[in-house]
């Protein structure tokens, strides 16, 4: 039986990822190690803080470029600030790059509702996604954020959410998928989105 890698740059939640994915039974390891990514079956990108401090760390350590590799052959999944990081830019703090692998920026949340949005929106589905098979419409799911994504492309859209303005929940691009709210701390609801994530390679 394969494994997910569960990428330690020095800004993740590692703790909740890999207790969730124990919880359902898929083996998952925290590595920087570019070898064990490489030999993973699916990848998860977590991520705390500040988009320029992530994307710094992930350039240093040469995981970016593992990342994108990784890309084309393997599901990955990018939870919050790694979710954000798979975008083309990113506008916290100042304007800075991030992995590309989605079209679009991450911009501040303009609403006129308290920042930053701590807690539980549920969910609408505009484009179908093996990530969300069993997740029904209004599904209430964890969020903690103060920016979000604004892709290139709808299509890229597979959740929404309303926090006072309509709200990338997460996307979905070939083998990328990103969520912006936390999947290991939203109950059986986010089980199910890691479940799914777990089987799309096995």
């Amino acid at each position: 039986m394969g494994y997910t890698a569960i990428v330690d740059y020095g800004v993740g939640n590692l703790k909740s990822v890999t207790n969730a994915m124990a919880y359902l039974g898929l083996e998952s390891k925290v590595t920087g190690d570019t070898g064990e990514m490489e030999r993973a079956d699916a990848i998860i990108l977590p991520g705390v803080g500040a988009f320029p401090d992530a994307a710094e760390k992930l350039r240093e350590t040469g995981l970016d470029q593992t990342i994108l590799a990784q890309a084309a052959k393997k599901p990955i999944l990018g939870i919050c600030l790694g979710m954000q990081l798979l975008f083309e830019l990113g506008e916290e703090v100042r304007p800075c790059a991030g992995l590309g692998l989605v079209g679009g920026s991450v911009k501040k949340i303009e609403t006129h509702c308290k920042l930053p949005h701590i807690g539980w929106n549920s969910l609408t589905f505009p484009n179908p996604s093996p990530l969300f098979a069993g997740v029904e419409p209004g599904s209430y799911v964890y969020f903690v954020h103060s920016f979000c994504a604004v892709a290139s492309s709808p299509d890229d859209v597979i959740a929404r959410t309303d926090y006072g303005v309509p709200v990338t929940a997460a996307v979905g691009k070939g083998n990328v998928y990103g969520c912006q709210f936390h999947p290991e701390k939203s109950g059986e609801v986010g089980l199910q989105i890691l479940k799914n994530f777990g089987g799309l390679n096995r």
